[in-house]
């Protein structure tokens, strides 16, 4: 029986999310030889191509598309059980203020499996727009906050902006909707604030394309539902598209861009339990 190396399936997992042999490389504390020469190693190891390397950007082949949902599985275990045997024993109480979207994706994968390795621990969540979890008066409100961020920072500011991952937006609708093809384009949107929607108005108003808020809703249970009647479109970052959404490929429609993923510990106490969370978090994300 083969057996899958952690250290090959973290650089898949990584290249994938940033988008390039040399950022990952950068990440991960490799050369960049070093980590082509671990995804030629996975390949021979499946016996099929895992990257399209005729395509002019970097892509996943079928068959890589299907490791990558394996791949995180097994790199989230893998770091569930390094975390129950590092005989990290923590306790303490958790802040922790998060987008809705990344919560209701992000909680029951990672979250959960935090909470289940460190049992003392109580963790309080907090979903928001980023603006306001990131704002002067409430920031001291949290120990620990995953925000977005409208730009993704260059690479010499990345570390000093807590920077984890880029994630690219995407068009969403409910599956078989035609609400994209209407000529005034139906928005279903967070309020005001909210980077999704600015970004969506932005790109339709450089495309020319017309558009109406249909639906505003803070979080992404309300704007799924919404969705889910057919009342329009919406926003979302792609690794927080829920399995019952569809991601829209459509000419009619502006290629929307990235968005920056930071985690910012914001508890100057030491408490050891926010590290080893934001560590869990990290992994998960990446």
């Amino acid at each position: 029986m083969k057996n899958l190396p952690i250290e090959m399936l973290r650089s898949f997992v990584t290249i994938h999310e940033v988008g390039s042999f040399t950022a990952a490389a950068e990440l991960l504390g490799r050369t960049q030889p070093a980590v082509s020469q671990q995804i030629k190693k996975l390949e021979l190891l499946l016996d099929r191509p895992l990257l399209d390397r005729n395509s002019p950007k970097l892509k996943m082949t079928a068959a890589g598309e299907s490791l990558l949902s394996y791949a995180r599985q097994i790199l989230s275990i893998n770091d569930e059980a390094i975390g129950h045997f590092s005989n990290r024993l923590v306790s303490g109480r958790i802040r922790f203020g998060i987008p809705s979207e990344f919560a209701i994706t992000l909680l029951p994968k990672i979250v959960s499996r935090f909470a289940k390795a460190h049992p003392d621990v109580a963790l309080e969540v907090t979903c928001d727009l980023s603006r306001n979890l990131l704002s002067v008066e409430r920031r001291d409100q949290y120990d620990l906050i995953l925000a977005l961020h409208d730009k993704v920072p260059a690479k010499q500011q990345q570390m000093q902006n807590d920077f984890v991952k880029a994630d690219e937006l995407v068009w969403v609708s409910s599956a078989g909707s035609r609400a994209h093809l209407q000529e005034t384009l139906p928005l279903v949107a967070a309020p005001g604030g909210c980077i999704y929607r600015q970004r969506a108005l932005y790109k339709l108003g450089q495309a020319k394309r017309s558009c109406r808020i249909v639906y505003t809703i803070p979080d992404l249970t309300g704007i799924q539902a919404a969705i889910d009647e057919g009342l329009g479109v919406t926003v979302l970052a792609r690794s927080t598209v829920p399995d019952s959404l569809t991601i829209i490929e459509s000419a009619r429609l502006p290629v929307l861009g990235s968005i920056g993923i930071s985690l910012k510990q914001v508890d100057q106490t030491k408490n050891s339990a926010v590290q080893v969370l934001a560590d869990f978090i990290k992994a998960g994300l990446l």
